[in-house]
């Protein structure tokens, strides 16, 4: 048991935390009081606080230059029709096509739920070992063994931003942003029912109606699933028709469409930034 408290996935809870996890892990070592008798026998609290000062987390530095390369996942909270009653919100995005692959709506936060909508979107979107890599901040959820084990066994990598560093997550920050600041976005939903349908209306706006303007002002589903090239094909031919018949309506000459990132990068090297290449790179979501 001490070598639980005192461990890095535990170092910075209290033993009440400790005691609630490791019970809905299915996994009862011993009472909330016991752990603090042991601690305080062992003088550990000092220890745990120490180890706490100093972690060696790294800056993730993460490329995606086409979909199902990396993803990012977090989880919102909805306010319920009474105080302190939430809903929790799960949604996975491909940060290049900025597409909603997964999304899960519940009314707790667990790992066992994670998990869940982890493994059923690797199998909905038919990646193979070794091709994801999925990214997180370091909320219980994500950092729980069963995510860790579940990922190991699909070959899927997993990366996870530093401790309150909110542009370590910029894709589903701004995901998040866009859904809350639409205009039917309520203060609180009456019941699990009601946020169910508002979800179900928003993330098909936001894959098939939404032109996002950090892919070329694409849908991010025409994006994912293959048709960005045809569409910007048949953008180009409108614009060159248009200056075709009124070719003094554009100084520059034929018009382009906006293009694609080569690139995405959650934390650009500063040698990416400072490359300068035909089409831009993306270090975060620009405009929602």
């Amino acid at each position: 048991m001490l070598d639980q408290l005192v461990s890095e996935r535990f170092a910075d809870q209290s033993p009440r935390q400790v005691y609630s996890k490791l019970l809905d892990e299915g996994d009862y070592l011993c009472s909330v009081r016991t752990m603090y008798r042991i601690l305080a026998e062992n003088q550990s609290s000092r220890e745990r606080r120490n180890q706490l000062k100093h972690p060696n987390y790294q800056k993730p530095e993460l490329l995606a230059s086409g979909p199902n390369e990396v993803w990012s996942w977090d989880i919102t909270k909805l306010k319920g029709p009474e105080t302190w009653t939430y809903y929790y919100l799960y949604v996975i995005l491909d940060i290049y096509s900025r597409c909603v692959v997964g999304w899960m709506l519940a009314h707790r936060e667990a790992a066992d739920l994670a998990t869940q909508l982890i493994e059923t979107t690797i199998e909905k979107q038919g990646v193979q070992s070794d091709q994801l890599i999925l990214h997180s901040d370091r909320e219980p959820s994500m950092t729980s063994h069963s995510v860790a084990e579940l990922l190991t066994s699909l070959g899927v990598t997993k990366s996870h931003s530093r401790p309150h560093v909110s542009n370590d997550n910029p894709f589903s920050e701004s995901q998040f942003k866009t859904m809350k600041y639409r205009p039917e976005f309520p203060k609180r939903f009456g019941c699990y029912e009601d946020a169910l349908g508002f979800c179900r209306d928003f993330f098909s706006w936001y894959n098939d109606e939404h032109y996002h303007s950090g892919i070329g002002l694409l849908t991010p589903s025409s994006l994912h699933y293959g048709q960005a090239e045809e569409i910007l094909a048949q953008r180009q031919e409108t614009l060159r028709e248009a200056w075709q018949k009124n070719p003094e309506r554009f100084v520059g000459g034929v018009p382009t469409p906006a293009s694609l990132p080569k690139a995405v990068w959650i934390n650009a090297p500063k040698r990416e930034r400072e490359r300068k290449i035909g089409a831009p790179e993306a270090n975060c979501p620009g405009a929602p």
